[in-house]
């Protein structure tokens, strides 16, 4: 289930509310690229500013559009351990696969409490597991790798998202335990799959999922030559997805440009300035995603 080229998705919005016909249309465009697995209500999807109502309908609605052809990861993480478990029945009771669930952020726990939140979760949810280590978005704050190698013993916790951007993390849980890795960070995955990780769960990918796929399946077969080559190509274009502004505002930017989807973001986040976008686009261009 968490092998490959799996999305991190963008949640559209126009004129304030969520564009659920964009959100279907996204959806169709990953299936037929043939995209490995879809994950909403992430960093991407902009879960901090979905109120809870949204936040479960865009899952239930990506479930039922998805319709079983690939496993949906729903983010079902928070800072709060009962909202997580809330979100992550509601998942469950809706039919997604798995939930992606991030390091409770602001109110900063020990190790030990990192360990008996994700511990809770994995008790009251019979559901598949996905860690989200990202201690940028966390204060800082992530888990360790003892802590990663403790939560490893529990059956339902199988994988987590490395998005640390320490490849000696990866190689260290790689070692120690027989956790699933998958790439955080688009420009990472090349690398963290040399170390023993299976994946991404991508940004880019909202873009080129049917390229991203090609580097992930030439890795899963262990052919990191050819893999080196789509690395090679797609390196700018994860570089200015996660480097010219926070996440997601160059993907929905990038996502405006190619007509796919709307740019507008939610405050606080705010689009890419001109000057920017101006950079962005020189980027699409050089990619061959828009005419010079």
């Amino acid at each position: 289930m968490f092998t490959g080229a799996m999305v991190a998705l963008i949640t559209p919005f126009q004129g304030g509310e969520i564009d659920f016909q964009t959100l279907d249309e996204l959806i169709d465009f990953q299936l037929e690229n043939g995209i490995d697995a879809i994950s909403p209500c992430g960093t991407t999807g902009e879960s901090p500013t979905l109120s809870h109502a949204e936040h479960k309908e865009v899952i239930e609605r990506v479930v039922k559009a998805v319709g079983g052809n690939v496993p949906v990861i729903a983010g079902a993480g928070s800072n709060s351990t009962a909202e997580a478990i809330e979100l992550s029945a509601f998942a469950k009771k809706v039919g997604a696969d798995a939930t992606l669930q991030v390091c409770p952020y602001y109110n900063k726990p020990t190790q030990e409490g990192f360990y008996q939140h994700f511990k809770v979760i994995a008790e009251e949810v019979d559901l598949p597991m996905v860690l989200y280590n990202i201690p940028g978005r966390c204060g800082g704050n992530g888990l360790t790798v003892d802590t990663v190698v403790r939560l490893s013993e529990i059956e339902n916790i199988v994988a987590i998202k490395e998005s640390t951007g320490k490849l000696d993390m990866a190689s260290e849980i790689a070692a120690r335990c027989d956790m699933t890795i998958i790439s955080g960070d688009d420009s990472l995955t090349l690398p963290i799959c040399s170390v023993g990780g299976k994946g991404v769960i991508s940004v880019v990918a909202n873009i080129v999922p049917a390229d991203v796929k090609a580097m992930t399946d030439l890795i899963l077969e262990g052919d990191f030559t050819s893999a080196l080559k789509w690395h090679k190509k797609l390196f700018a274009l994860c570089r200015d997805m996660l480097g010219l502004a926070s996440n997601p505002i160059p993907v929905k930017a990038a996502m405006s440009m190619l007509n796919m989807a709307p740019e507008e973001v939610r405050l606080p986040m705010t689009p890419l300035d001109e000057k920017t976008k101006a950079v962005l686009r020189q980027t699409l261009k050089d990619y061959g995603l828009l005419e010079g």
